[in-house]
């Protein structure tokens, strides 16, 4: 299929409506990739959830560039018994933004709602033999064996400290409020669902006083008094609106606009996040059909990931890397190891066969497809002519991302408010690395599609376990090919797409939206 227009330029872009002018230089006005569906970071592993985390809550740890682990609510550690004793001490001057101090028995509580849910804290969790506040500014963790990606666990997003009132809440239920103890305070007050999120400097925030900034770690110094997120989901408005500068940073420019914005000598145009986004069909693995592993093989063998990528990317080529297996293309671990299944059937006719030997009879497949993301918005589009091209009865609920990370959570069967398919782009530190990888878990721990593969689970202990990147990287490749063998989803290619923001911005940190250290000129 030939790569889709989904937006008009030109005269469309200079005819769009205007929207309300900057508040001043101390308003930082953003406009993100999707809407704030959810606010708590434990419960969601959405993208947006995660880039709202880093402005309001803060972790034990940063992660520098390289992906090191660096001291950031912490004072100092100690590490004693070969690595089974870890006793954190907090630093001084930290406070929620309710006024009260940060105590180690909040860490303490976070910590054990983070293990339930989060890739990586989980394993952490399953490790701990006690944790506990022995003082309001200790925290003691008894592991029952070395862990020693301890530091990289309390680094996550999702271990990030809030009161232990808070913290207390179900990690499978949302937490009631947001209090956290980041440099911006979230103002509920002046949330517009799909319109607007607001975040104020907190000025009781004491950043490190030692550190270089880089992404998640060092100092985090909040230079603007207000950043506003607007949700602004036509692109002809959000270009004109960045290219006049009533908005300073728009997230995701569709790439199709990105020529016409470079021509704006105002404007920059950047990559920041280097571990870009691997898009994923997604399939839920407790219901029909694609309980059935062989179905899900006869999709992946159809799906041919130049084609999903041509349809968001097409308009700049150099930006997409394929094949696309379970890590970023030219990350350390990344391989070809298995991508031959993908595409290897280009007869839709043999493929129709291949579903009806597979066990296929005609189940309707409800398919989750957002509206408002553009990336998500083609592969959606893509995907359900495929399927409906081999065959499969398909349903597609066109809706907005908010929408999908709402009903993706559901176990029901699709009779009953379910699905059976939704598409995503998987993003962040999980593309580098099986620690935080959360699309290949399974079990009690599995991401939203819930499979079940004893196999997949054992090999991530092996990996964590690993004693260099030489045998990571074996490992890595066992997982790779396991992956396409049981198919727990479906990699539908790499691309790393740009940011836009106003040249007068200074100092935005690779990696994901930070919304500190930011300044303008």
């Amino acid at each position: 299929m030939k790569r889709r227009d989904f937006l008009a330029a030109g005269a469309a872009v200079l005819a769009a409506p205007r929207i309300a002018a900057a508040q001043g230089s101390r308003t930082l006005k953003f406009v993100p990739h999707a809407d704030l569906a959810s606010l708590d970071p434990v419960w969601t592993t959405a993208d947006i959830t995660r880039n709202f985390s880093l402005a309001v809550f803060d972790t034990l740890y940063g992660l520098d560039a390289s992906l090191t682990p660096r001291l950031q609510m912490l004072a100092g550690e100690r590490v004693e018994n070969d690595g089974k004793l870890w006793e954190l001490t907090l630093r001084d001057g930290l406070k929620f933004h309710d006024g009260t101090p940060v105590l180690a028995r909040d860490v303490v509580a976070s910590i054990q709602r983070s293990g339930k849910r989060d890739a990586l804290v989980s394993v952490l969790a399953s490790r701990i033999d006690e944790i506990s506040a022995p003082s309001d500014k200790t925290v003691r963790i008894r592991l029952k064996r070395a862990f020693p990606l301890l530091r990289d666990a309390l680094a996550q997003y999702a271990a990030c400290i809030m009161p232990e009132r808070l913290a207390r809440t179900d990690a499978n239920a949302q937490v009631p409020e947001i209090v956290g103890s980041g440099p911006f305070r979230f103002l509920a007050n002046e949330r517009v669902p799909g319109s607007l999120v607001a975040f104020a400097r907190n000025e009781a925030y004491v950043p490190r006083a030692d550190g270089t900034p880089s992404f998640t770690a060092g100092p985090k110094v909040a230079y603007f008094d207000r950043v506003e997120w607007q949700m602004l989901p036509d692109p002809a408005t959000a270009a004109a609106a960045v290219g006049s500068g009533e908005i300073d940073w728009w997230e995701n420019p569709p790439i199709d606009l990105v020529p016409s914005l470079k021509r704006n000598a105002a404007l920059t145009i950047k990559v920041i996040d280097p571990y870009g986004s691997i898009g994923c069909l997604r399939f839920n693995h407790l219901h029909p059909p694609f309980d059935n592993v062989a179905i899900r093989r006869v999709v992946l063998s159809v799906v041919n990931q130049d084609e999903f990528m041509t349809a968001y990317a097409g308009a700049d080529p150099s930006i997409i890397k394929n094949p696309a297996g379970l890590f970023a293309p030219g990350s350390p671990l990344a391989s070809d190891a298995g991508t031959e299944a993908l595409g290897r059937v280009k007869d839709m006719a043999q493929a129709k066969r291949d579903l009806a030997a597979a066990g296929y009879k005609g189940e309707r497949i409800v398919v989750l497809g957002a509206t408002t993301i553009p990336p998500l918005h083609a592969y959606s589009q893509i995907a359900v002519d495929l399927l409906r091209r081999i065959g499969m009865n398909v349903d597609y609920v066109a809706v907005d991302w908010g929408t999908v990370v709402q009903r993706r959570a559901s176990r029901e069967p699709i009779d009953k408010g379910g699905w059976n398919i939704f598409l995503t782009n998987l993003g962040g530190t999980g593309n580098v690395s099986p620690a935080a990888s959360s699309a290949i878990r399974s079990g009690p721990a599995a991401w939203f599609g819930w499979p079940d593969n004893p196999k997949m689970e054992e090999l991530r202990e092996a990996w964590l376990d690993a004693p260099d990147l030489a045998a990571q990287k074996a490992v890595a490749k066992q997982m790779q090919l396991l992956m396409f063998e049981t198919v727990p989803f479906v990699p539908l290619g790499f691309y790393s797409g740009p940011n836009v923001f106003r040249s007068t911005l200074r100092d935005i940190r690779d990696g994901f939206p930070q919304m500190y250290g930011v300044r303008r000129a």
